[in-house]
């Protein structure tokens, strides 16, 4: 299905918890959520039912993400049905990894395609910081195990935030010669809640370049980043920009939170609740919300911050 900007929406990002088991300062509170009532929140067969009726709209990709979704309760099962229904062809999963010795093969043969992980640091100290709860050991193990499950293309994703890891940009771009994945370096968005941040931490993109001149550009792969290689490298370096050079015009996907409520667009306030709606309900809800989604986000800046008036935990990373 095509929007009525004429762009055509075929990804999906479902998140199946708000719940994790790190607090990573620029999603979510130090505290955790407020743990809403069950009744409140999509049950299983709620998100397969919201997965078919997407898959009926011409999503063929999705995305199951929280909050951390490894800490949901049947969270194989759930991959297991998600893969089955028709028309998915990729089910992508994003992970902080600390969970994955024990899941990365289980995930893999229910039907998971790919896996996103989560790595801001190769510090255990900053580690520990950025998490509040983490250790980097926990997270190297997941990707290890990740790694000798074939999976068809793992990805590690680190926000870039300026005075914390710009220093590290070269040790994390290494991975993708030590390993068969690719790094991609991700802007810090200025979300509902990111008070731990302050004007520094924003930086773009281009500081990614700048320490890396040996990178050479090699060809987009239909997602949003700005693919680059490193000699002799495995895998690839990408570059996201939400901020600085947003990519709305290319924009091919919509949200659901674990909650029911389906976001056109991560930063507008916007959301349509499926809870509670059967299966035509739901279809007609998500047409709607596909010709509703807006051009673009608007000016993200520290001073602009998001309208997604939730965090990022709420709405799925």
């Amino acid at each position: 299905m095509h929007d009525k900007y004429g762009r055509e929406i075929t990804y999906l990002r479902l998140s199946v918890t708000e719940l994790c088991n790190l607090r990573c300062r620029y999603c979510m509170p130090e505290d955790g959520v407020c743990k809403k009532r069950h009744d409140e929140m999509l049950t299983r067969e709620e998100m397969i039912m919201a997965v078919r009726a997407a898959a009926a709209l011409g999503i063929r990709k999705l995305r199951i993400t929280g909050g951390e979704p490894l800490v949901k309760a049947g969270i194989v099962d759930l991959c297991r049905e998600a893969a089955a229904v028709e028309g998915i062809q990729e089910v992508c999963l994003t992970t902080n990894a600390t969970l994955l010795p024990k899941l990365a093969a289980p995930l893999r043969e229910a039907g998971v395609n790919r896996l996103n992980i989560s790595l801001d640091t190769l510090d255990a100290e900053k580690y520990r910081y950025i998490t509040r709860l983490g250790e980097l050991e926990e997270a190297m193990k997941g990707l290890e195990a990740a790694l000798s499950c074939g999976y068809e293309k793992i990805k590690i994703n680190t926000v870039l935030i300026g005075g914390f890891n710009d220093d590290e940009i070269p040790a994390l771009a290494e991975l993708t010669r030590r390993y068969p994945v690719d790094v991609r370096f991700i802007e810090l968005m200025p979300m509902y809640d990111s008070g731990d941040f302050g004007p520094e931490a924003f930086i773009p993109y281009t500081a990614v370049t700048e320490r890396l001149p040996e990178l050479s550009p090699v060809p987009a792969d239909g997602g949003v980043a700005k693919l680059y290689r490193l000699p002799g490298a495995q895998g690839n370096v990408g570059l996201i920009s939400p901020v600085s050079a947003h990519f709305c015009t290319e924009c091919n996907r919509i949200r659901l939170t674990a909650d029911g409520k389906l976001k056109p667009c991560l930063h507008s306030s916007d959301e349509i609740s499926l809870k509670g709606l059967d299966f035509d309900g739901m279809l007609e809800t998500m047409r709607s919300a596909i010709l509703a989604k807006p051009h673009w986000h608007g000016e993200l800046s520290y001073r602009e911050r998001s309208r997604a008036n939730r965090n990022m935990n709420q709405i799925g990373g």
